[in-house]
Formats: structure tokens, C-alpha cells, sequence
């Protein structure tokens, strides 16, 4: 079994998830059971499928929780996109996690590749 913690892209998607709980704390009431919740879903979605990847016993087991991370990235950058769009996040604030995202989009990629099933 794999322990998760040891895996950079598991720290950079923890990292990601808690920018996006700072940055959803000051969305409107209005969206605490819309937007505020599948953002905050989707982004706590990556490190917990990561982790619960290193917890099976198969490396394909193990790339297809990667698989459902990396999706879950995608979701995290159309909301961020939303998110911004309607003025919840400043323009600033969003290039930044969403750079966070590409590079950790980038590196479950690499490790997905690196894996052999």
C-alpha cells in the first residue's frame, strides 16, 4: 500500500483545496448549497481520490483514482472560470489558483503516465 502523503501532486491538490476554502468563504450566501459547495467539492475530490487510490492494491486500481482526480481538476477550473465570471473571485486571485491547478493537472498526468498497468 502507498502512502499518500509522500506524493507531491497529493500535498499540491490539499494546497489547492485549501486556497479554494479561503476563497469560497466570501462567496454569497446565496451560493452556499451551489457554486460555494460543488467548488468545494470538486476541489477536496483530488487529494481524496488520490488517497484513496494509494489505499488499493493495484497500480490500475491506483491510475484510476488518478484518472477521477484529474477529472475533478477540469470541474475545479470551469468553476473557477464561472466563479470569476460572475465577480465572485477577483481576476487576480483566480490566475493564481489556477495555476495551482494547471501545475498539479500537470503533474497527475506525469505520474499517470509513469504508471504501468
Amino acid at each position: 500500500m502507498r502512502d499518500f502523503r509522500k506524493y507531491k501532486v497529493w500535498e499540491l491538490g490539499h494546497e489547492v483545496t485549501l486556497v479554494i476554502y479561503e476563497l469560497t468563504a466570501s462567496f454569497p450566501d446565496s451560493e452556499r448549497f451551489g457554486l460555494t459547495n460543488q467548488l468545494r467539492r470538486a476541489s477536496s475530490s483530488i487529494p481524496a481520490n488520490i488517497a484513496e487510490g494509494c489505499g488499493r492494491e493495484s497500480d490500475k486500481d491506483f491510475k484510476r483514482f488518478l484518472y477521477i482526480a484529474n477529472g475533478s481538476a477540469s470541474e475545479v477550473e470551469y468553476f473557477l472560470i464561472l466563479s470569476t465570471g460572475l465577480g465572485y473571485i477577483n481576476k487576480n486571485d483566480s490566475e493564481m489558483i489556477t495555476e495551482k491547478v494547471s501545475v498539479l493537472r500537470r503533474s497527475l498526468n506525469k505520474l499517470i503516465s509513469s504508471i504501468s498497468t
